[in-house]
């Protein structure tokens, strides 16, 4: 199985060297992706809709790999701020169903103060 990379043209892909996600046989990896909305280039500041736009990009994204988010078996979730962890929790409750991917949420600080959110996730294309 072949490996190869996927960018979903994030201006901080380039910046800091890295992939949108990384293909590798059946697996998928896709790196922290903040809310932003790269077509427009901005980002709400409520943290439910930075997390739908999370789940945007990396739901295409993930179609990129020929995958979708019931692929998904482990979620990390990066919050900024504690009081967020329920409106996040809830979007994410909401888009993924049984089986359900494994999940870690951590209170953290984020290098742009806009950014409430961050998701990063692994898939397992199903056969």
């Amino acid at each position: 199985m072949a490996r190869w990379t996927i960018s979903s043209g994030s201006k901080f892909e380039e910046l800091a060297g890295y992939s949108r996600a990384v293909v590798d046989g059946e697996w998928i990896f896709v790196s922290g992706t903040a809310g932003y909305d790269f077509a427009s280039n901005t980002i709400s500041d409520d943290a439910a809709e930075q997390t739908r736009q999370c789940l945007a990009t990396i739901s295409a994204t993930l179609e990129k790999a020929h995958a979708s988010l019931k692929d998904v078996v482990r979620v990390r979730v990066y919050v900024a701020a504690r009081e967020d962890v329920m409106a996040v929790s809830r979007v994410l409750g909401a888009a993924f169903s049984d089986p359900r991917p494994t999940n870690t949420t951590i209170v953290c600080g984020f290098a742009m103060e806009e950014m409430k959110v961050e998701l990063e996730v692994t898939a397992l294309k199903r056969a």
